[in-house]
């Protein structure tokens, strides 16, 4: 029996059991914390690369593994791998990015989505506390309008900003976006991001984080949106001017926003440094904003079949396929 490919895989990645299983089935496995946790021996050793968001796959560690013959994501982008020095050194890089048939059947951060703009726009957790405290008084918690009386602008219509856009049609709601990148007869289209900012009632992210796309956000985009409109992102924290955002939750120009990412929550030492995020001292305070740990694609069956997914891309660029 031939050798097994040697995989380096991060217990921070926390794959599901049985994908674990499947990766010592499938390799001999080293398993290390995390990639501070690297050393010259294992590298050297490496062939697949199991490659976790924030701990970058750059030319110094790929050059640290001559061995290397697919480095390994299961994410939908790949900010923190050198995609094009891989393609140089033939190495496949194995990232559902590059599967979207598979993708469109992994729905959960657009479902996530449309309920955060449920919740935030009802004040559901509100409403929530204020039952808890013993008060059955609907009138304080009135929305300001029915969804089907309002606009819902989306920034990037690709495989969840498009299921995004079909659940705002299916509320009666009117619906446009801004993508540069897009074009479809099917929904109206901004030619400008500031435009679709100004158009819309409620405002949800869902482009990818790119270089070109970091504070896409910004204060100016901001600035047009109506007073007491709604921001959603479940795309990348890095893609918002969080000061901006700050200060329109401050102002009354945002009524409310709801996020389930943040800008560097990838980074070593993130979860330590959170609790004093000035987001979170205003959000312990205002109902109007809904935080979740990222929690957009966490369902078990996503998490298993993404998990999966990326181990099979591994096997079969490692057959040649």
């Amino acid at each position: 029996m031939s050798q097994r490919p040697v995989c380096l895989y991060y217990s921070i990645l926390k794959y599901r059991p049985e994908n674990r299983a499947l990766l010592e089935e499938s390799f001999d496995c080293i398993e290390l914390n995390d990639p501070s946790a690297d050393s010259p021996e294992v590298l050297a050793r490496v062939e697949v690369l199991f490659a976790p968001l924030g701990y970058a796959v750059d030319r110094a560690k790929i050059d640290a593994c001559p061995n290397l013959r697919v480095v390994a994501s299961n994410t939908t982008g790949h900010p923190h791998i050198d995609v094009d020095y891989c393609r140089a050194r033939n190495i496949e890089v194995a990232c559902l990015k590059f599967v979207p048939d598979f993708l469109r059947s992994i729905t959960p951060t657009a479902e996530l989505t449309f309920g955060l703009i449920i919740a935030l726009t009802r004040g559901l957790f509100g409403a929530h506390r204020a039952a808890l405290n013993g008060k059955w008084d609907r009138r304080p918690h009135g929305a300001p309008a029915m969804l089907s009386r309002m606009k819902l602008g989306i920034v990037g219509l690709g495989r969840l900003g498009g299921w995004v856009a079909d659940y705002g049609r299916a509320f009666g709601m009117e619906v446009a976006y801004f993508d540069p990148f897009v074009n479809r007869d099917d929904w109206p289209r901004f030619d400008s991001l500031p435009e679709l900012a100004a158009w819309c009632d409620i405002l949800t992210v869902h482009a990818p984080h790119e270089a070109e796309t970091e504070g896409l956000i910004s204060a100016g985009v901001i600035g047009r949106m109506r007073p007491g409109s709604y921001l959603v992102n479940t795309a990348r924290g890095e893609l918002l001017d969080w000061a901006a955002v700050m200060d329109a939750l401050e102002t009354g120009r945002l009524a409310g926003a709801a996020f389930d990412v943040f800008e560097g929550e990838f980074e070593p030492g993130f979860a330590e440094r959170f609790p004093d995020h000035t987001l979170l001292a205003y959000a312990r305070t205002h109902d109007n904003v809904i935080l979740t740990p990222h929690i957009g694609g966490s369902t078990l069956d996503a998490w298993a079949e993404t998990e999966r997914k990326t181990i099979e891309m591994a096997l079969a660029a490692l057959s040649g396929q």
